[in-house]
């Protein structure tokens, strides 16, 4: 099997390095691409090659996916995957362009240097090639999750824009504290916001972009802050009702069966 990933930044070569079959990378600079052909085997075509391949993995930023799955779709003889962080546009987006080819959308919840970890999947239409790719995912440790696109994209306005948005206002709020007046709540902050704005900061634009969510807890801010101890109390007390409900449903869910 030969396969074009179509974007050889972090994701494209993660999504690489678990393929064992025959690369092709390109991306917007063409440099990239000839990085990545050189560590990880394989070769740099062209943005506007007109060799075709089994597969097309297209992983380009958020607001590209849509323009890269037009063009490059039809480089697919058999299958076109993507995974850039959202799914309904993407689904939507293949079924366009590749209505008779094997299609997946799949959504890695980790950045590349903390993997292994859940993928999330939407088999819009699954068949041998996405298979046997998906199972390369699985052999590297990864546990993919199926789900629906609204689900997923649903899931993303509290999972990304939601949390990313609180995580950073901590920051952009914060005072220096002193090493011996820190608490553990402090410190655990401290720590996801050095994960956060260790990042790339396009990245977590396009994220906001891309997903409501960042309104909610903005509003949720200037509550707590206007609050007066017994309004207070509601908004805490609703807190604590709202995440062990959240909990609760996470312990009774069924257990994925794919």
């Amino acid at each position: 099997m030969n396969v074009l990933v179509v974007g050889a930044g972090a994701m494209g070569r993660w999504f690489a390095e678990a393929m064992n079959c025959d690369l092709a990378f390109t991306d917007a600079n063409p440099a990239v691409a000839e990085h990545a052909a050189e560590e990880l085997g394989g070769n740099a075509v062209a943005l506007d090659t007109t060799e075709t391949f089994d597969a097309v993995c297209i992983a380009v930023p958020l607001p590209a996916v849509e323009g890269a799955i037009e063009e490059h779709a039809s480089k697919a003889e058999r299958a076109v995957l993507d995974l850039t962080g959202a799914m309904a546009a993407p689904v939507s987006a293949m079924a366009a362009h590749a209505p008779d080819k094997e299609r997946v959308s799949l959504h890695p919840l980790f950045s590349p240097e903390n993997a292994p970890g859940n993928v999330a999947v939407v088999a819009d239409e699954p068949g041998t090639v996405t298979d046997d790719l998906l199972s390369a995912l699985e052999s590297r440790g990864n546990t993919l999750v199926e789900t629906t696109p609204d689900e997923h994209d649903e899931a993303m306005e509290t999972v990304q824009a939601g949390a990313h948005t609180a995580i950073l206002a901590f920051a952009l709020s914060a005072n220096s504290v002193p090493e011996g007046l820190r608490t553990p709540i402090y410190d655990g902050l401290a720590d996801l916001t050095a994960q956060v704005t260790g990042g790339d900061s396009r990245v977590y634009a396009d994220i906001q972009a891309a997903f409501d969510g960042s309104d909610g807890v903005a509003t949720a801010a200037t509550e707590l802050a206007a609050a007066d101890p017994k309004e207070f109390e509601r908004l805490y007390q609703e807190a604590r009702a709202t995440q062990n409900a959240t909990l609760n449903q996470g312990e009774h869910e069924p257990e994925d069966e794919r």
